[in-house]
């Protein structure tokens, strides 16, 4: 094949997308806009059992989200492969009448008795042949594969693989009840999509030498292959729940940036000298299939989190604040209705919180009065001194001129030094009485943020909070 660049991700519809799934859709996509090719979308979706639409859903909204755009796909007519049926019919038809194919009646029960004989043995279980010869019009359609010699899968990433053919059997094209298999709808979909680089998973590759006997069999050119390593876990498994997340879904409801996803899917098993953080036109011109590695990659939950932290602190703050809108509820938070508000506050947080959700979570006190505070913080500053230490900070915050970071500090200054008190003695108890807690960004900006009024009514909360205790 040759002429402009044609890739596909095509993923079947049995749950939500996978990040190995995701990488993949990543390296095919940059591979084709490097190129400046096409990337397409297919749904192989011929399992009926497991294939949902609401899963196509979950996919296409995954990769949407992701921006990973194609060229071509659904929501167009043709890109499902259970709209493509007549298509595997015709090529089906045509492999019988040239011989390269057969009919076999073959009962499942005597081949799952031969293949039970086969693994007593110890063996690679290989159908027989049986019906090869015996001229059959009707049962299951058999590729018929060369009794001899090898076939050689040159893989752009791991060099050239060879499978001897008689570690292969003559594989069915068709069922009995007229379905096509996978391995024969990929084939035909990838030549009359007009794909020249087939870049998937490195699970695929025991299919691939079945899949190019098909190929010459019809007498289609071969594309170019690249079997991309498998995502592993901590202990080196393949990467499963057992492992935390896995889906693309579950990294975004976390509160994950696209952007970081993206970034980090593109660094698993592929590297650009010592660079760890790219911007999408960096990813796009740098790319190349050949340089990812062949070995598999660890997914690193921490690495994950410090790409989405660098993210998060390059954001500027009105996109911030669209991008941490939709997890207001999610962290039981009403949604804010001053978005200038939102946008004011996040800022502060950039350095505490390494996901959107994370950034409300300790960023919570913005939006809603404690609701409790810390016992240990408390029994330290929520006494008897510290009710008229309140009082005091009440009685002079009332009467600032202004309500900004510089005059609060003074004013904590002149009041601690009235008192004979550090700053720190006043700081803390105020930012218990605001927060909840001991531990927030930048007091003096806290309090200009949250306004006189709400930080006066805090205050005043958390006197209220020391005469019922005492009372109690």
């Amino acid at each position: 094949m040759s002429g402009t660049v044609r890739v596909r991700f095509a993923p079947s519809p049995t749950g939500h997308l996978h990040v190995g799934g995701a990488r993949t859709a990543l390296f095919n996509w940059l591979y084709a806009r490097h190129h400046r090719g096409a990337f397409i979308l297919r749904i192989e979706d011929t399992d009926r059992s497991r294939s949902t639409d609401a899963n196509i859903a979950a996919i296409v909204e995954a990769l949407e989200w992701l921006s990973l755009d194609w060229d071509e796909g659904p929501p167009t007519p043709g890109y499902r492969q259970t709209e493509r049926l007549a298509i595997y019919r015709e090529h089906a038809e045509w492999l019988f009448a040239a011989g390269r194919a057969y009919y076999c009646d073959c009962a499942p029960e005597q081949l799952e008795r031969e293949r039970r004989a086969a693994q007593a043995r110890k063996e690679t279980f290989r159908y027989s042949g049986r019906c090869r010869d015996r001229g059959l019009a009707a049962g299951a359609l058999r590729l018929r594969i060369p009794d001899e010699g090898a076939t050689i899968v040159n893989d752009l990433i791991h060099g050239p693989v060879t499978f001897d053919h008689r570690q292969l059997d003559d594989w069915i094209l068709v069922r009995t009840e007229g379905t096509p298999t996978y391995n024969f709808c990929v084939v035909v979909d990838d030549v009359t999509m007009r794909i020249t680089h087939v870049i998937r998973g490195n699970d695929h590759l025991p299919n691939t030498p079945k899949q190019i006997l098909c190929y010459e069999a019809l007498g289609y050119p071969l594309p170019e292959m690249a079997h991309v390593s498998m995502i592993l876990g901590p202990d080196r498994s393949r990467l499963s729940k057992r492992h935390g997340a896995t889906s693309v879904q579950a990294f975004r409801d976390a509160g994950i940036p696209a952007e970081a996803m993206v970034n980090y899917l593109a660094r698993l098993g592929w590297s650009h000298g010592d660079q760890e953080i790219f911007t999408r036109e960096e990813l796009i011109e740098l790319f190349d299939i050949k340089d990812v590695a062949s070995s598999g990659a660890v997914f690193d939950h921490a690495k994950l989190e410090w790409l989405s932290h660098q993210c998060i602190k390059r954001m500027d703050a009105d996109r911030l604040a669209a991008a941490v809108a939709p997890f207001f509820p999610a962290v039981g938070l009403a949604v804010p209705r001053d978005r200038e508000y939102v946008a004011r506050v996040l800022p502060t947080l950039r350095e505490r919180g390494k996901t959107f959700r994370e950034l409300l979570e300790v960023g919570r006190f913005y939006f809603e009065r404690p609701r409790d505070y810390a016992r240990e913080a408390a029994d330290t500053y929520f006494t008897e001194t510290g009710a008229g230490r309140l009082a005091a900070l009440i009685a002079r915050l009332e009467a600032l001129p202004s309500f900004t970071p510089d005059t609060l500090e003074r004013a904590y200054r002149d009041l601690g030094a009235e008192l004979g008190l550090k700053l720190v003695d006043l700081a803390q108890l105020t930012r218990l009485a605001l927060s909840g807690g001991t531990a927030s960004p930048p007091l003096f900006e806290v309090l200009a943020l949250l306004g006189r009024e709400e930080a006066l009514a805090r205050l005043r909360a958390a006197q209220d909070w020391i005469i019922a205790r005492r009372r109690s």
